[in-house]
């Protein structure tokens, strides 16, 4: 069985909710921190959300190939002790894109602040 109408329900809005936050995470992550690998980003997203919002490695490769696509960072590879690692950065477009998204995710916040007070 595919599980309760709860449990579908809650993996596809936690679903829904977390892709747009995790693509804003990577940006903000790379604006903030530079240049990073793909495993440093996971790392940091673990460390800054307590582990609870880390995307799988898929997922996060995932979300990394269409922001590229996108323009909003670029790629590179880089040879740490030998072996071969593809780094990311923002391109001028990411920060600009970022900026605007922020104003969004302030806008977000305070709505979610004024519900909790009201409740």
């Amino acid at each position: 069985m595919l599980g309760s109408g709860r449990d579908r329900a809650l993996k596809k809005l936690r679903k829904d909710l977390r892709s747009g936050l995790y693509s804003y995470l990577v940006l903000s992550i790379l604006e903030r921190e530079g240049e990073l690998h793909g495993y440093a980003i996971r790392k940091r997203l673990s460390e800054l959300s307590n582990g609870k919002l880390v995307p799988s490695e898929g997922a996060l490769y995932d979300i990394l190939k269409s922001l590229k696509k996108y323009k909003l960072l670029e790629d590179f590879w880089v040879e740490v002790n030998g072996r071969p690692r593809k780094y990311y950065r923002l391109t001028n477009l990411g920060r600009e894109v970022l900026r605007e998204l922020r104003g969004e995710v302030m806008e977000i916040i305070e709505t979610l602040e004024r519900l909790v007070v009201e409740e």
